[in-house]
């Protein structure tokens, strides 16, 4: 409550001033929280209009005393009493009534030249009208300085009420200052807590890779004592088959044995030697053959068979049209929001037969949701640490996982449980995907290789290496041999996954690149990079076609539409940004509150499924 001094007027027409009290409660009627002040904040006295009034009287008679000490001294002036007649004339003339002015003058001089006037009439005027005149101006002197006193107060409730709105406007202010504080203290307390999980990670990884490295070098020296050990058998076997059949003997003259004492070999060791090196010697290609697929190599006998490249695609014949971003008014919004994880989602993927997702996260787990309903139907728990990227088996039966423990998991749905583990990464593992045929994985790892599984005899095939820096992405080009990887030597290759060799490398971003994708016709490749620098590239003629700038904040994942006429871009800032093909327009779909990591079309083009550091999936048709 805040005291004020309000005016009332008596019945005799003077103002007095009566204290009353000024409600703090706002027109708006709005619930304003109290909020601390700190001490820096606290004045030393109360906001009250009586020292306010206080103030403005002492500044007055402050000015007041300056002017008289300033002023030259006045004489002091001697008042006579004033006379009846000139108490008239002088109240006449005060009122303007001059006829009766001069009528009284005329009367006056009469009666006084006559002598008609008593003596004790035209005396002095009594005490009692100067007085009431005295007062009279007193009262006039009151009022005005009654005005200036009310003039003075409504500019003090004028300043109250313009200070009161002020303060409540801060205290507002100070109030979101301190809640966006609190929120940025939380963040920060909950990315050192994410961040410290990493050291006991990266010491484990070092001394994981140490070993292996020791074992490797290990493994290797058994492995060519054993592979020396065959070879001398083989060699000793091959010539005591070969002196059997060919009715040689070992019978040699004084002169070969003195020969032979003089080497040190004896006969089966020099036979062993020849014949070593005859088989290390190297062999002359098939002139006739100088397909390098055509090679035979050594293999495992439960190797599975690369199925031939026809170069069609049997899903080209199901597109229907453009996507439904182009075909409807003001393109994708957002309809459905399912609470993932409790981290951040990594990477996400569609059923390819049944409106089924599959998400991965941080919180080293996997789960499969019903979409767009949002019912939960498996989760998988096994990884160690994140989970970066996942996906289907072409019949939908299976699921494979990358994880930053190094390692890729093969998950059986009927089974309910992993099948099985590989293990021979060095680093975390960023990317997987599925062959078309279903028999071979592929994954990309911060070790800088890629590498291929054979899901029959459980091995690595191969090991794709030619990039200098961590490799960010992987994907097989539908029904075909064909993989992409992207970099984070800021350039992205074609790779043959039958031989293991690098086909073609496009070089022109500027900075890593953090994914790269194929369109569902092959002929156009799309990459981004940490910058948010988007490419399209022409796969027929390995040249650009254009570039998009994005930024300044990261493009983290890429998704063509089936008919390839969108792109979806998810970016770092929390939008999806998308962008048609034809015209080069951006349109910026708004709905995650965090980084989006993950964006996938679906077949039909008709909904768009996105997945973020919000630890929400999101779902726009």
């Amino acid at each position: 409550m805040a005291a004020t001094n309000t005016e009332r007027v008596g019945e005799d027409g003077a103002y007095y001033l009566q204290q009353g009290t000024i409600a703090e409660d706002s027109d708006d009627e709005f619930p304003y929280e109290a909020v601390p002040l700190d001490d820096e904040f606290a004045s030393d006295q109360d906001e009250d209009l009586n020292v306010a009034v206080r103030t403005i009287q002492e500044a007055q008679e402050d000015d007041e005393a300056a002017l008289r000490r300033e002023g030259m001294q006045v004489p002091p002036v001697n008042l006579r009493p004033e006379l009846v007649d000139d108490f008239v004339r002088n109240f006449l003339v005060k009122m303007g009534m001059t006829r009766s002015l001069d009528c009284f003058q005329t009367e006056w001089y009469e009666l006084q030249q006559r002598g008609l006037l008593n003596e004790e009439d035209v005396k002095t005027v009594p005490d009692i009208y100067t007085r009431n005149q005295q007062l009279d101006s007193q009262v006039k002197q009151l009022r005005s300085e009654v005005g200036k006193f009310k003039n003075a107060a409504n500019k003090a409730k004028d300043t109250y009420v313009k200070l009161r709105k002020e303060r409540d406007f801060h205290r507002m202010h100070h109030k979101r200052v301190v809640q966006e504080k609190n929120k940025l203290i939380e963040d920060i307390k909950r990315l050192k807590t994410h961040y410290a999980s990493y050291e006991p990670t990266l010491t484990q990884l070092k001394q994981k890779y140490e070993l292996a490295m020791k074992e490797k070098m290990l493994n290797k020296l058994e492995r060519d004592r054993a592979v020396n050990q065959v070879a001398g058998l083989q060699a000793t076997l091959h010539n005591l088959k070969s002196g059997v059949s060919d009715g040689t003997s070992f019978d040699m003259t004084r002169e070969e044995r003195r020969a032979m004492f003089a080497s040190g070999h004896g006969p089966t060791q020099s036979r062993v030697k020849e014949t070593r090196d005859t088989m290390t010697r190297p062999r002359p290609l098939d002139s006739t053959s100088l397909d390098v697929t055509a090679q035979v190599l050594p293999r495992h006998p439960d190797d599975s068979e690369f199925p031939e490249d026809t170069g069609t695609n049997p899903l080209l014949g199901s597109i229907k049209g453009p996507s439904a971003h182009l075909t409807r008014t003001g393109g994708f919004r957002l309809t459905h929001t399912i609470q993932a994880h409790t981290l951040a989602v990594s990477g996400i993927v569609l059923h390819p037969k049944k409106q089924i997702l599959a998400t991965v996260s941080d919180d080293h787990s996997w789960k499969m949701w019903a979409i767009p309903g949002g019912d939960i139907i498996m989760t998988g728990e096994g990884h160690t640490d994140w989970v970066a990227d996942c996906d289907f088996h072409p019949s939908g039966a299976q699921l494979v996982t990358a994880s930053g423990d190094a390692t890729v998991k093969i998950w059986d749905f009927s089974k309910a449980e992993c099948v099985h583990t590989f293990t021979e990464h060095q680093h975390a593992v960023w990317g997987c995907t599925w062959h078309t045929g279903g028999e071979f994985v592929a994954s990309c790892s911060m070790d800088n290789t890629a590498k291929i599984w054979d899901l029959n005899s459980l091995r690595c095939r191969s090991t794709l290496r030619g990039h200098a820096d961590s490799v960010n992405s992987i994907s097989f080009l539908p029904f075909s041999n064909t993989l992409l990887t992207s970099s984070a030597d800021k350039t992205i290759s074609l790779w043959d996954a039958r031989t293991g060799l690098c086909g073609q490398t496009f070089y022109g971003h500027v900075h890593s690149v953090n994914h790269a994708t194929f369109s569902l016709r092959g002929d156009t490749v799309a990459s981004c990079d940490s910058y948010g620098v988007i490419k399209l590239w022409d796969t027929r003629t390995c040249a650009p076609m254009v570039s998009i700038d994005s930024g300044p904040h990261p493009a983290n994942r890429l998704a063509f539409d089936s008919a390839g006429s969108v792109l979806a871009i998810a970016s770092n800032d929390g939008t999806i940004k998308m962008y048609e093909i034809a015209s080069g327009q951006i349109s910026t779909l708004v709905g995650h509150e965090e980084a989006v990591h993950s964006v996938t079309f679906d077949k039909t083009g008709d909904f768009l499924v996105s997945g973020g550091a919000d630890s929400t999936v999101r779902i726009w048709s």
